[in-house]
């Protein structure tokens, strides 16, 4: 199980960044970390979420996904926060259908999906904001979705709702291969942080680690441990 450091005081795409910055190298360690956390099974299909509220899950997922999209894989990035979903502002796309309207079956996901304007990373945003987020997200539908993903792109990953509001997070971590928690620094109180692991080791998911965000750091350093 990793942590891991990085400083993001906005939802900045790490695109827009030198590839020399910290934060850009930050998120590439991310990846790199995930790609060997794991030597039985290989972890393509990732939820990130965080005990509550403004913790940036949301900044984490997306950039998360950059980093992979950057190594040639192609990447599906789907918006399964069905309560409070940004991902459609972060990337400027519509969000007049998505996620929902498959797992409504008013769609299919090859026509749902959109491309960004990242190479080889798709979106699906959440689509219509349903009644019932965490029926939908346990649907046999949803299995049905990840599975159909799995054939077409090569990493599938998921933002989803804080997993102390919600149970959304711990339904589709028990369908992934791995999860993330991520935690600001001085915000995340230390009880919320472990309640929060604790919800998801019980979802039987694999919790691959945990991200530090919003950490000042001296001189533009970071580091990173096991």
């Amino acid at each position: 199980m990793f942590k891991r450091k990085i400083n993001t005081k906005q939802r900045t795409l790490v695109t827009s960044l030198n590839s020399k910055s910290p934060i850009f190298e930050a998120y590439r360690t991310l990846r790199t970390n995930i790609q060997f956390s794991s030597v039985d099974q290989d972890m393509r299909s990732i939820v990130v979420t965080s005990s509550g509220p403004g913790e940036g899950k949301s900044t984490t997922t997306a950039n998360l996904a950059v980093a992979f999209a950057q190594q040639g894989k192609k990447v599906l990035l789907v918006d399964g926060d069905l309560r409070k979903p940004t991902m459609q502002y972060t990337f400027q796309v519509q969000n007049i259908s998505g996620l929902t309207s498959v797992l409504s079956r008013q769609s299919t996901l090859d026509k749902v999906v959109q491309k960004t304007n990242i190479d080889n990373l798709y979106l699906l945003t959440s689509g219509p904001i349903p009644p019932n987020p965490s029926e939908m997200l346990g649907s046999n539908g949803m299995k049905d979705l990840l599975a159909e993903a799995l054939q077409e792109y090569e990493y599938v990953l998921f933002d989803s709702p804080p997993v102390l509001a919600v149970t959304d997070a711990q339904i589709l971590s028990n369908m992934t291969d791995g999860n993330i928690l991520v935690v600001k620094s001085g915000q995340t109180e230390q009880e919320a942080a472990v309640r929060a692991k604790e919800l998801l080791l019980a979802s039987k998911g694999k919790m691959l680690g945990a991200v530090l965000n919003g950490k000042s750091q001296k001189d533009n350093t970071y580091y990173y441990y096991y």
